[in-house]
């Protein structure tokens, strides 16, 4: 095969291009297309100031909720369960019927007590009535000495006849003494009789039992027909929650940073917050109430308590409860929305957009957060701007339009 047969049909396809360019650029000129493509217009993103101010500085602590009152309802005697009265979960006040137990036998033994009481009474009554025979009859045998003892000094009785009267008298005193030992004895049967009335009468008065203290009582932790006693274990618990206690642990650093606070507690200045289990604030502020005697040595952190206010009895004992509250004020912190920090891997960034508005990518270190803003510790200086809304796509050295960043508490 020759060199021109193998490049003839090239040439001919390098023409065909030719051709067709040149036709197809005669049609665009022809129908007044245009070649060139406009440029986008800047983006417009929302831009904040750094603000400069004095903030609070909050500490938050893990907490946990419990009543300010926990009382834990036994049973005292050994019977069955015969009824529960009270719905578990609901507020119950002092006094007021939880459980009855079987009373039948405690009935029956106050009723035994009564009776020996009244025995023990009736024992006293003839006890009396036998003192007073034997009171008689000395009183009898006393005038007979006493009628015979001038008489048997003068020989006008026999010895014998003063004798037996004098013997007589006696054994009528050992009487009276008998007697009078015997209404001892039953008036002591008395005493131990009353106190077995009033010991039946609380052994019957304790089937009957009653909530100690006003809250919510918890779950029956025995049912109807269980034999229960006082080793049986707690029947429920009773709970006082309006306020309700809220126990939290601080290192030994921040109780000592903290003692001016501790120590001033009725002051406004330290007002305790409660972040709930689902990240919200409780409505109502709480405030101090003790500090733990002690440090926990194995921890380094000593539990300190708070009271909130529980209208409704809306928080219970044993859910989580998160306390927070200020610890001291920085002076001239720097501040920027939360919206305008990214995070990325650990790292913080924002970007700066220049009077002229043009963007910059900066890293900064970021401080504790206050409402809607992040305290700025580094990498920004007062006045500077920041783009807080439409700053997904912005890229360094990007020219943007810019306006007012409005919150959504503004």
């Amino acid at each position: 095969m020759s060199i021109d047969s193998v490049l003839k049909p090239k040439h001919m396809v390098w023409a065909s291009g030719a051709v067709l360019a040149v036709i197809l650029l005669i049609v665009m000129t022809r129908s007044g297309a245009k070649a060139s493509v406009q440029a986008p217009p800047p983006p417009i993103v929302e831009v904040a100031t750094v603000e400069q101010r004095d903030v609070p500085v909050y500490g938050e602590w893990i907490g946990t909720l419990t009543g300010q009152v926990n009382a834990d309802v036994k049973a005292q005697v050994t019977g069955y369960l015969l009824t529960r009265k009270y719905k578990e979960g609901s507020y119950v006040r002092k006094g007021e019927l939880l459980f009855e137990i079987d009373a039948r036998p405690f009935q029956a033994a106050l009723d035994q007590a009564k009776a020996q009481l009244a025995q023990a009474k009736a024992q006293l009554i003839q006890d009396q009535a036998q003192r007073a025979t034997a009171q008689a009859n000395q009183q009898m045998s006393q005038l007979n000495v006493d009628k015979y003892a001038p008489l048997a000094q003068v020989d006008a009785v026999s010895k014998q006849d003063f004798d037996n009267a004098d013997q007589t008298n006696l054994a009528n005193k050992n009487q009276v003494l008998a007697a009078e030992a015997a209404i001892a004895s039953a008036e002591a049967q008395i005493q131990v009789s009353e106190a077995g009335v009033e010991t039946a009468g609380i052994n019957l008065g304790f089937t009957r039992i009653v909530s100690p203290i006003d809250g919510i009582a918890g779950v029956a932790q025995a049912q109807v027909g269980d034999l229960v006693n006082s080793s049986s274990g707690v029947l429920t618990t009773v709970s006082t929650v309006d306020p309700i206690r809220d126990y939290f642990a601080v290192s030994e650093q921040e109780y000592l940073a903290l003692q001016k606070r501790i120590s001033n507690p009725d002051k406004d200045h330290w007002k305790l917050q409660l972040i709930l289990a689902d990240g919200t604030t409780y409505s109502h502020p709480g405030e101090f109430y003790f500090a733990d005697r002690q440090v926990n040595q194995n921890t380094g952190a000593i539990q300190l308590a708070a009271l909130f206010a529980n209208p409704g009895n809306v928080l219970r004992p044993g859910q989580y409860g998160k306390v927070r509250a200020m610890i001291r004020e920085q002076q001239n912190a720097m501040l920027i929305p939360q919206a305008a920090v990214n995070e990325q891997q650990g790292s913080y960034r924002v970007a700066v957009v220049d009077k002229d508005n043009h963007v910059s990518m900066r890293a900064v270190q970021v401080g504790q957060r206050t409402d809607s803003m992040w305290v700025i510790q580094g990498g920004l200086n007062p006045g500077e701007r920041v783009a807080v809304e439409g700053q997904q796509n912005l890229r360094p050295g990007m020219t943007v339009k810019t306006k007012p960043y409005k919150s959504d508490i503004d």
